[in-house]
C-alpha cells in the first residue's frame, strides 16, 4: 500500500500542526544541508514558527556573511532595476541633445518654461547616471578581465621559472660530468706529471 497524497492546506489541530511544523522544519534544515554538500553551495534556513520562535541554519558559510551577502545582491539588483527604469523613461542621447540645443537657442530661450526647464534637467541627469552606470560597469568588466589575465601571466612565470630552475641543474649536472672526465681531474692511477729537476 503506497502513501496516500497529503492535501496542503492548515492543519486544525494544534498538537498535529506542531509535531508536522517541527518534522518539516527539521526536513527542510536537513535537505538545505545536502544541497550544500552536494553543490558545493553556501545555504542559509530561517524558518519562524506561528509562535513568533526563530529557527536557523546555515552550511557551507556562516549565516551572517549569507545573508550579507544577500543584501549586496539585493542592492545591487536594486541599482539595476532603478537605472532600467530610469532608462525607459529618458530620450536617446541625440534627441536629448538636440531638445536641449532647441530650448537654449538664444531665440527660444525667453519662451522656454520653468517646468520644461526642470524637465530638461531630469533627463540630462537620468542620462548622465546611465552614462556613468555603463562606463563602471565597462571598467569593472576591464578590471576582471586585466585580474585574469595577469593570474594567468603569473601562472606562465612559474611554469617558465620552474622550467629554467630544471634546466639549470641539468646543465651543471652535465658541466660537472664533462669537467670530471678532464685529465686533471680524472682520478685514474696515472701519477701526476712533475718537472725534471734541474741538474
Amino acid at each position: 500500500m503506497g502513501r496516500r497524497k497529503l492535501e496542503i492546506k492548515r492543519i486544525e489541530n494544534k498538537s498535529s500542526r506542531q509535531v508536522t511544523f517541527s518534522k518539516r522544519r527539521n526536513g527542510l534544515i536537513e535537505k538545505a544541508r545536502q544541497l550544500s554538500v552536494l553543490c558545493e553551495s553556501s545555504v542559509a534556513v530561517l524558518v519562524v514558527s506561528a509562535t513568533g520562535k526563530i529557527y536557523n541554519a546555515s552550511s557551507g558559510d556562516n549565516m551572517s556573511k549569507i545573508i550579507d551577502r544577500y543584501h549586496v545582491q539585493q542592492a545591487d539588483d536594486l541599482k539595476t532595476l532603478d537605472i532600467d527604469e530610469k532608462t525607459r523613461n529618458y530620450l536617446p542621447q541625440k534627441e536629448l541633445l538636440q531638445l536641449v540645443q532647441s530650448n537654449l537657442e538664444e531665440a527660444n530661450v525667453n519662451g522656454v518654461s520653468v517646468d520644461s526647464l526642470i524637465s530638461l534637467e531630469q533627463q540630462l541627469e537620468t542620462a548622465l547616471s546611465v552614462t556613468r552606470a555603463t562606463k563602471t560597469e565597462l571598467m569593472m568588466e576591464f578590471m576582471k578581465t586585466r585580474r585574469e589575465k595577469e593570474k594567468l601571466l603569473i601562472e606562465e612565470n612559474l611554469v617558465l621559472a620552474s622550467q629554467i630552475a630544471e634546466i639549470g641543474k641539468q646543465t651543471f649536472l652535465v658541466t660537472r660530468d664533462e669537467t670530471a672526465m678532464l685529465p686533471e681531474y680524472s682520478s685514474g692511477n696515472n701519477p701526476p706529471e712533475t718537472l725534471s729537476l734541474l741538474k
